[in-house]
């Protein structure tokens, strides 16, 4: 049964009447839900995107996202997954970014369709998932997850790592995972929040000020939402659901990903490996956009928003 959460509309930015659910993982584990529903006339609605965020985030950072797709017709019903956002976290220290199995996403992905049947939003579903939600949305589509097409954003199906590193980081997080450390900070990652210590220039993000005042903003006004490095065996979970997905074939659904000419914390190859073997997959490159393609601005913003409804054919 889904209950009321808290909801902070103000920094969220999205479609009025927004709201967020308390739900629950098969696991026990509470988990949040936010829904933004189309406000035009009902026989207009076109349909609910379930979107999948990225590691560190909320339902909050995609208010303004879920307005892009209400001009569209479609519905937004968001998550916090588990060990981030407002869902529980799974350590005594709230900042590291923790999981115990990559595979138990898939219980949180289950939670929300339920939320979903719950609540009745609109079908037919869509896809939009960004970075580790590319990688959740991945597994969820060979799973059969109901949906009647995907997009990515910048898709975590590899981690942006140099040639030399990739072999340290793979033996030392399985290492440190069996040795009982897997609830450390992976090396070379901080217990701040990024958008709180890092400049905006040069950042990784987005080149969008706008942009990066909006989630910098949501930040220092609901710390609570944030979440710092991961940990080690976050890594090596990642890093292993990463390699098995890579070798799996792709799945049935039509997928566009958008990925920025500049990106720095995912794997590019990755990303174009697997659209070069997606029969009904197209890749489209954001030239001179970041991490975050959703959150740039501008012309840029204008594009993915048209690619995305002429995509979902709305």
């Amino acid at each position: 049964m889904l209950t009321d959460a808290p909801f902070f509309e103000q920094i969220a930015e999205g479609p009025e009447g927004g709201r967020a659910v308390w739900m629950k993982a098969s696991d026990g584990v509470r988990l949040r839900a936010g829904y933004w529903a189309y406000g035009g006339a009902a026989e207009a609605v076109k349909g609910t995107v379930l979107l999948f965020p990225g590691r560190t985030e909320y339902v909050e950072k995609y208010g303004r996202t879920a307005q892009g797709l209400a001009d569209m017709g479609l519905a937004t019903l968001a998550v916090d997954w588990r060990g981030q956002g407002l869902a529980d976290r799974l350590n005594d220290d709230a900042m590291l970014g923790h999981v115990g199995k990559f595979s138990d996403y898939q219980l949180d992905v289950q939670a929300l369709l339920g939320a979903a049947r719950e609540l009745g939003v609109p079908e037919p579903y869509y896809l939009l998932a960004h970075s580790m939600g590319g990688c959740i949305g991945l597994r969820a589509l060979h799973e059969d997850l109901p949906v009647k097409s995907a997009v990515f954003s910048a898709p975590m199906w590899g981690i942006s790592l140099a040639p030399h590193m990739r072999p340290v980081a793979t033996v030392l997080s399985a290492l440190g995972t069996s040795l009982g450390l897997g609830a450390s900070f992976a090396p070379g990652t901080a217990r701040e929040t990024y958008l709180l210590t890092a400049p905006f220039e040069d950042n990784m993000l987005t080149t969008d000020p706008d942009y990066w005042a909006y989630m910098k903003g949501q930040a220092e006004a609901q710390p609570a939402l944030t979440l710092a490095g991961p940990s080690l065996q976050w890594l090596h979970e990642a890093l292993s659901e990463c390699k098995a997905l890579h070798a799996m074939d792709t799945p049935k659904h039509s997928a566009l990903a958008f990925v920025g000419t500049d990106e720095r914390i995912v794997d590019v190859p990755s990303i174009e490996s697997r659209v070069e073997r997606w029969a009904n997959g197209t890749l489209s490159r954001v030239e001179g956009a970041e991490h975050e393609v959703l959150m740039e601005g501008g012309a840029k913003r204008a594009r993915i928003n048209s690619e995305i409804k002429a995509f979902f054919q709305l």
